[in-house]
């Protein structure tokens, strides 16, 4: 008669061992590709912004809308370029909304704003705008037309107003944002911390330098490029026509990287 050995209390302790070894080892890599997938959806969104803002320009004469103090908003006045398709709204990593019921019962940039894992929204329904507006992208306010008046006190001449300029690879469109849209200038001091949000349209810098792909953030360029943009980079990029790429916050500004808050010490130089 045949005696079948079952495993013993050691052999079955060792297999666990081994099996938690083997998570232990995979799990990081997991979490690694997950992000870089995550990263890839939102790359193929703003590629679908960048069709919606290139569709926008061909219907208005190859320029940008004209914005004024109350109108011209990009989520105004394409929304019926973008209104059918909710899934490219927000980045996979920035899908809760900050304000999810509709209609709200609150306004204002602090409030509505989101941050790295959160999409900025639901809005009120103001001047033509859709009501519960919300997502996770914004757009450089320099690109616009300067209406007649002048934009909340900023110079005319610095609007790129049209996507038909030269170093169009250099200067941002729209990308990762914790609001939808802001003014950079070189001037603008970095976050204390990731999220924080400075005074409306102050050191607006703040509101795309959020740390939601790994030190970096995702953007479409005037060209219609799509790339990963390190945090740090943001000030060597040319916002406005008149934007310093070597000022205080680059290294050819002479910035230091005691500078730097401490959350972004560590982070890629520029």
């Amino acid at each position: 008669m045949s005696r079948h050995r079952g495993f013993t209390l050691i052999e079955l302790l060792v297999v666990i061992a081994i099996i938690a070894l083997l998570l232990a080892i995979l799990m990081p890599a997991l979490q690694r590709v997950k992000k870089q997938a995550r990263g890839v959806v939102c790359q193929s969104n703003l590629k679908n912004w960048g069709t919606i803002w290139a569709m926008y320009t061909d219907d208005n004469n190859g320029k940008f809308p004209i914005r004024t103090d109350s109108s011209g908003r990009w989520i105004d006045v394409l929304f019926d370029y973008y209104f059918r398709d909710d899934k490219i709204r927000c980045c996979p990593v920035a899908t809760k909304i900050a304000y999810p019921q509709y209609p709200p019962g609150a306004s204002g940039t602090l409030v509505i704003g989101g941050d790295a894992q959160t999409s900025w929204g639901r809005l009120t329904e103001t001047a033509g705008r859709p009501a519960g507006t919300w997502g996770s992208y914004g757009v450089n306010g320099w690109i616009y037309v300067c209406g007649p008046d002048v934009l909340y006190g900023k110079s005319k001449a610095d609007f790129w107003g049209s996507p038909n300029v030269n170093r169009g690879a250099q200067i941002p469109l729209f990308m990762d944002c914790w609001f939808w849209c802001g003014w950079p200038e070189h001037t603008d001091t970095p976050p204390n911390y990731d999220g924080e949000r400075m005074a409306p349209d102050s050191d607006s810098m703040n509101r795309f330098c959020i740390n939601r792909h790994e030190n970096a953030i995702n953007c479409i360029f005037l060209d219609y490029s799509i790339r990963r943009v390190g945090l740090k980079e943001l000030w060597a990029l040319r916002w406005n026509r008149s934007y310093n790429i070597a000022g205080v916050w680059t290294q050819a500004g002479g910035v230091r990287a005691e500078d730097w808050p401490e959350w972004m010490r560590g982070f890629k130089d520029y």
